[in-house]
């Protein structure tokens, strides 16, 4: 019996903020994975190495969390005043699709420095010491992202002491702009208000604060039902019931912020939205050990990605975390404290995060400017990834 032979496609694994990608450019792709399509679909699943029964990925290059089944496809900018188009595609580890309902966050840390060292940007934009700024245009929600990147020599500076938690080494700083980050087209409350009530069979009716803003959120109150905001990814993870639960709210609040139609349509749409919840501080031990005082933090906030519980925050929930708590009388806002603000620091299962955002209230309707984090990233490896040529 005949096999066709592996290929090997130009790939780079990249670390962005508290996740890890496989990154290509899209004229590096075999031509039929080029465009939109089965095709493109099916080479990703096999470089990340899903469909996973055992869901441990062995056999590519995910890591078996949600945090490391990612892939990036960059290409020239169909936006003017943009460098890079970039298009992210959240890879499922034991199901055989790709969702690209949304952004990564933390990934985007990342697309700079890739942008950069791929010559998507224009060598006399480039300092020889100081920061690059790209302009990103993100293909999946239509929006401009800008990241500020460290430059050395010429050359991106990947190696510094800025401290984050859930990435265990310091690296250089990259600070990342959100512009204009109600994701998609329409209200950045959907539903019309800053808390609804959200009927939830087996559950009950919650409180909750729905928002399209960096990704499409659903943010309930941890003690309707049954935490405290303090919890870590196995208080959660290990119990199959919970997981049920908030994959039971996130696909009802689907359907209410007008995502999906109906509830079956939740299966096939993993990333998109994100389920969180939220309580005032406490003090409580991180994932690390590092222990975390109520002083420290303005709010808590644990968030779910692809039905686990994340083991540190999506840098796109930050921004609706951010955008939520500066306006006032969300759940993430009252939990904060309430009142008027322009940033917030928030504790999560690794430890602690700031976020800044600028929000307003035009004739009724809440927009927001401009969201910004800092975050990292780092080259891990580059070179090709090989899959089976007829993997696809």
């Amino acid at each position: 019996m005949t096999h066709k032979p592996q290929i090997k496609i130009p790939a780079t694994y990249m670390r962005g903020g508290t996740s890890k990608g496989v990154f290509f450019r899209l004229q590096d792709l075999p031509e039929a994975a080029q465009t939109p399509g089965e095709a493109r679909d099916k080479l990703l699943l096999r470089v990340i190495g899903s469909p996973d029964p055992y869901q441990k990925q062995i056999d590519g290059m995910g890591g078996a969390t949600s945090s490391t089944s990612k892939t990036v496809i960059l290409a020239e900018p169909t936006q003017p005043d943009h460098d890079v188009d970039y298009l992210f595609g959240q890879v499922s580890i034991d199901k055989p699709f790709v969702d690209w309902s949304g952004n990564c966050g933390n990934l985007t840390a990342a697309v700079g420095a890739f942008a950069i060292k791929s010559g998507f940007v224009a060598k006399d934009r480039i300092p020889d010491d100081g920061t690059c700024t790209v302009r990103i245009w993100q293909a999946n929600i239509r929006k401009t992202i800008v990241a500020h990147v460290p430059i050395t020599r010429g050359e991106v500076q990947e190696t510094g002491d800025f401290e984050l938690d859930g990435v265990t080494f310091p690296a250089a700083e990259v600070q990342v702009e959100f512009m204009d980050p109600a994701d998609g087209e329409g209200s950045m409350f959907p539903t019309g208000n800053l808390v609804d009530d959200l009927d939830v069979p087996g559950v009950g009716t919650l409180k909750a604060t729905m928002i399209n803003a960096g990704i499409p959120t659903i943010f309930v109150n941890a003690e309707d039902i049954g935490y405290k905001g303090i919890e870590l990814q196995d208080d959660i993870n290990s119990d199959p019931k919970a997981l049920a639960m908030f994959e039971t709210i996130r696909a009802y609040g689907a359907v209410k912020m007008g995502l999906i139609q109906k509830i079956e349509e939740a299966a096939n749409r993993q990333h998109t939205p994100k389920v969180a919840f939220v309580a005032k501080p406490s003090d409580y031990v991180s994932s690390s050990g590092k222990q975390i005082g109520a002083g420290d933090v303005d709010v808590l906030v644990r968030a779910l990605s692809m039905g686990k519980l994340h083991h540190a925050m999506m840098g796109t929930a930050a921004v609706a975390i951010a955008t939520a708590s500066a306006v006032p009388g969300t759940l993430v806002n009252l939990a904060a404290g309430g009142g008027d603000r322009t940033h917030v620091t928030f504790g999560h299962p690794s430890g602690t995060l700031r976020v800044g955002a600028e929000a307003q209230e035009v004739k009724c309707q809440w927009s927001a400017t401009k969201a910004i984090m800092s975050r990292s990233a780092r080259v891990l490896m580059e070179g090709w990834v090989r899959v089976p040529g007829d993997s696809f």
